[in-house]
């Protein structure tokens, strides 16, 4: 298992898959640092040599924020909206959706379990 940024990259999926493992870094991400890198698209992290996974670990290094910096960063982005006290710091705040989502249906997932509101029934 090649070992990147703190993370085990599974061997057996293509490159630009396994890139995506790692927090911080998605397909499109992924996708230039194997361009960067001369990498082939279709290649499989099995069949990379030592020298490619350090190129690609030093080009995630020098160009990408990822895992704890990533995670830190976003935390400290919603702390100042929370602190400011605006609008979609209130909806953090109260675990509601923030981008503007319908609430009287859907939701689910933000608000969770329904709740039963008793003597409702007549």
């Amino acid at each position: 298992m090649a070992r990147i940024s703190g993370v085990n990259i599974p061997t057996a999926k293509r490159v630009e898959i396994a890139l995506t493992y790692i927090h911080g870094i998605g397909l499109t991400s992924a996708k230039d640092i194997c361009s960067k890198n001369g990498i082939a698209a279709e290649k499989r992290v099995s069949d990379l040599s030592d020298a490619e996974v350090i190129k690609i670990r030093e080009t995630i290094d020098a160009d990408y924020m990822v895992e704890g910096d990533r995670r830190r960063d976003v935390a400290m982005n919603i702390k100042r909206l929370l602190d400011l006290g605006t609008y979609r710091g209130l909806r953090h705040r109260k675990r509601l959706p923030v981008r503007g989502q319908r609430t009287s249906t859907n939701a689910r997932t933000r608000k969770g379990k329904r709740i039963a509101i008793a003597g409702k029934k007549q």
